[in-house]
């Protein structure tokens, strides 16, 4: 899977908003197609109609001359219309239409293009039993019907456009409240947590664990662990509310030291779960970027290859120009899941704790750096993450 930018990333507000907007705009379509039927159904109806007292009229006249047909087998044509005369089979005896394709269900009917106007003939006319007119549709009807079809379509979409915002609004309302509360809490929690965890931190690495008895210095590694994790959720947890007011100091930073700063940093974690670690990093490889941006992207990545690992795993970093690969050998992600890992309060496995932001937060690192992000996974064998960039150039 290819990640290349957070705006790609479905949020569950995108979801339902593209759901809204899908339903909503399916059932106006339908609405719509069904009133323009009806209205072209009755226009055609009304210019039918007004050919139909036209040929009426004129059949009153004509019919008189249809004599000559049965007495001298010659049928004369009509000024205002093309006429033809059909036998009892439908078959034309004597025809000047210039489309023979009549229905003769309908006493007046349109196709092809020609209007047809079907006469049933009295009996002893030699077996002629139906006189049609015709005449050729100048769908002058059909360009107004066009027209009005395009200004009430206009004016239509309009009106359905303001309410479906409106009812858009309302739709997504609760949504973006439970959005807004969990915000807040995750702003007052890490408002909270500030001090204690700055001081656990402290405390903890002053603390000289040679000069301890082991059973002590194992609990101590513990609290080590338990207090790096609960620092490292209160740096994502700053990082996703404050953000946009942190201030940005973009510098060349030497990726291949500092990646060895934050896999030392989770030492303890690897130790406790006993992951064994290996590493093939180009030296000197160099990329541009805030500090502690680049930290919240490589230890989201770090910190999930050991939650999400097993016990005895193994975590495997490659770094070379342009592209740091991370992987290891845990649970995998279902296939399922793997479009959704950067989503907002997404986790690939509930049975791990967390929030769901952590790799949130990478792809909103990524996007801001132009970094592509791949993914590769797959269950009870492991993931591998795949970062690419623009390689810095070192001159």
């Amino acid at each position: 899977m290819l990640v290349s930018n957070a705006t790609d990333i479905s949020s569950p507000e995108h979801k339902s908003l593209r759901a809204f907007v899908v339903l909503y705009t399916l059932m106006w379509l339908f609405i719509l197609a069904l009133l323009a039927s009806i209205y072209y159904r009755n226009e055609k109806e009304v210019m039918l109609s007004e050919h139909r007292l036209s040929m009426q009229l004129v059949n009153e006249t004509y019919y008189q001359k249809i004599d000559s047909f049965y007495k001298h087998d010659y049928l004369p044509r009509s000024i205002a219309y093309n006429t033809a005369v059909f036998d009892v089979n439908k078959r034309p005896m004597v025809s000047y239409l210039e489309d023979s394709e009549v229905d003769f269900t309908q006493v007046i009917s349109l196709k092809n293009g020609y209007i047809h106007f079907v006469v049933p003939l009295g009996k002893n006319m030699k077996g002629a039993k139906y006189l049609v007119y015709e005449t050729q549709d100048n769908r002058l009807w059909w360009n107004a019907l066009v027209k009005d079809l395009l200004v009430y379509g206009v004016l239509v979409f309009v009106f359905i456009s303001v309410i479906g915002i409106n009812l858009l609004r309302i739709f997504l309302r609760p949504m973006r409240e439970s959005i807004k509360l969990l915000d807040n809490f995750i702003k007052d929690t890490t408002h909270e947590l500030n001090t204690p965890v700055s001081v656990i931190v402290a405390n903890i690495e002053g603390i000289e664990l040679q000069k301890l008895d082991d059973k002590i210095a194992k609990k101590i590694r513990r609290v080590d662990i338990a207090a790096r994790t609960i620092s490292n959720i209160y740096n994502d947890l700053t990082y996703l509310v404050l953000h946009n007011n942190l201030a940005v100091e973009d510098e060349q930073i030497n990726l291949s030291r500092f990646l060895c700063e934050r896999v030392d940093y989770f030492k303890v974690g690897i130790e406790q779960k006993r992951v064994t670690f290996s590493r093939e990093v180009d030296d000197d490889v160099m990329i541009t970027m805030d500090r502690n941006k680049l930290g919240r992207l490589i230890d989201n990545i770090i910190s999930n290859a050991i939650k999400y690992n097993r016990v005895g795993g193994h975590i495997h970093i490659e770094l070379t120009e342009g592209v740091l690969k991370i992987s290891d050998t845990g649970i995998g992600i279902p296939k399922e899941k793997i479009a959704r890992i950067f989503e907002r309060y997404q986790r690939a496995n509930e049975s791990v704790g967390g929030f769901g932001i952590g790799l949130h937060i990478v792809a909103m690192i990524a996007e801001e750096y132009g970094i592509e992000i791949k993914v590769d996974s797959e269950q009870n064998k492991g993931t591998q993450i795949e970062l690419k960039w623009k390689s810095t150039d070192n001159c």
